[in-house]
């Protein structure tokens, strides 16, 4: 773990970056800072390899002091991942990959070897091997850059806005990747963004950070968005965290109607006639493989022909349920034409259909569930801080019982002394 304890760094001019920082960041966790500019984040990040050295406070990890070893072993010891990823222009992306474990003492062969092993990891073609960094896309030197700072196996790994410089598809995969390594490797990293969503998209903790390095608030994503500290951390998440919030509720509850779903060679007028009968809106046609194609009106249905020859309204896009969560699925509704969500497997074949008012009454149900969740987990930890302060308590109780124990242990050892010096004149008199 990565713990700072009320680290302030301040410059000669007066300027104080960071003031009291105090937070830790857990073992084989994603911790995200995060803030408007001005709030410290790079600096804080930086403190902990000793690119920039704190002025006050400590910064430890798994409780040794950063400064208690020499920089660049330190620096050695820890991925580091910056903006443009910040490769040698001059070598070759396996060597780049290959830098910290040659300066660390591997044989070229064997720093290679392991540069081409984390080349296929984090998705990059073995071809790129021999290339140079502008040869390479921006996503792919991000890749690059991810790869390096593997390479020595470091149990932590500082990323500085690692994705910031690549455009929103590109960003989308290479978080996706992110997520899918830090799955299997489980590192303890310590990430910078500017931006929120990609903060609660990564992030197990986010740190909040104020102008001036103040910690406004230190939390899990999940509470952050649904009990903001202050009046400073709502307006800096923004008056959609509530939509925000929905990616944390898993859409595998979603009850969906198949009825509504019609396969394409399905003669039009008995589906029109079955479902003016039965009051149903929308009809939503799939093919063979169950796949959608759009929604269908069944007012307009033809009189005779397939159903998947009458004109079609596109359906926006599907939620995968049990993977995608419950934003995803009331996104899907809302950009449909329709209102309705469709919801598919992972093959992308069709489920069923629910209604933007269904989702919405999953949602209620969701957040009526969360609060009773938040309520006993309060409870809980009250309970475990009463424990905590009664096993103080006795802690305690037995020092000063052990305290008054020895103190009368000595009070009978200097009476025995002076007994014993008090008789000796006696003795030798005698």
């Amino acid at each position: 773990m990565i713990s700072f304890e009320r680290v302030t760094k301040r410059y000669p001019d007066g300027t104080v970056a960071v003031n009291e920082l105090s937070f830790t960041a857990p073992d084989g966790a994603i911790t995200v800072l995060v803030g408007p500019s001005g709030c410290g984040k790079t600096t804080s990040l930086r403190m902990v390899n000793r690119l920039i050295e704190p002025t006050e406070g400590r910064i430890a990890i798994d409780g040794t002091d950063v400064r208690a070893r020499p920089a660049a072993e330190l620096r050695r010891s820890i991925g580091y991942v910056i903006q443009h990823a910040g490769l040698f222009p001059h070598r070759t992306i396996v060597d780049n990959i290959a830098t910290v474990p040659r300066l660390l003492g591997a044989e070229r062969r064997v720093a290679r070897a392991r540069a081409h092993e984390l080349m296929e990891l984090v998705g990059l073609d073995p071809a790129l091997a021999k290339r140079y960094p502008h040869q390479l896309s921006g996503g792919q030197q991000q890749r690059v850059g991810v790869a390096r700072a593997l390479a020595a196996d470091p149990p932590v790994l500082l990323m500085d806005e690692p994705f910031s410089a690549v455009d929103p598809i590109v960003r989308k995969g290479l978080q996706e990747e992110f997520l899918r390594i830090q799955a299997e490797f489980a590192k303890t990293i310590l990430f910078v963004t500017h931006d929120i969503d990609e903060a609660i998209k990564l992030g197990d903790k986010i740190a909040v950070l104020r102008e001036g390095g103040v910690l406004a608030q230190f939390d899990s994503p999940d509470r952050l968005l649904s009990e903001p500290a202050d009046e400073f951390v709502e307006q800096f998440l923004g008056r959609d965290r509530g939509i925000r919030r929905l990616t944390f509720y898993p859409s595998d509850g979603l009850s969906l109607l198949e009825g509504p779903v019609v396969a394409s060679d399905t003669p039009a007028p008995s589906v029109r006639d079955a479902a003016l009968a039965a009051g149903t809106p929308w009809l939503l046609v799939v093919d063979g493989e169950r796949r959608p194609l759009g929604w269908a009106n069944p007012a307009a249905l033809p009189d005779r022909g397939p159903v998947g020859a009458a004109r079609l309204i596109g359906f926006g896009h599907a939620f995968v349920r049990g993977t995608d969560s419950l934003r995803a699925a009331l996104d899907s509704a809302v950009l449909s034409a329709t209102g309705w969500a469709v919801g598919v497997d992972g093959e992308g074949r069709t489920l069923g259909v629910i209604s933007q008012e269904s989702i919405g009454a999953a949602i209620r149900a969701a957040h009526t569930q969360a609060r009773a969740e938040r309520a006993d987990g309060a409870k809980a930890d009250e309970a475990k801080a009463d424990e905590a302060k009664a096993d103080e308590a006795k802690a305690d109780e037995a020092k000063a019982d052990e305290a008054r124990a020895d103190e009368a242990e000595a009070q009978a050892g200097a009476g025995d002394v002076a007994a014993k010096s008090g008789k000796q004149p006696a003795e030798r008199a005698g």
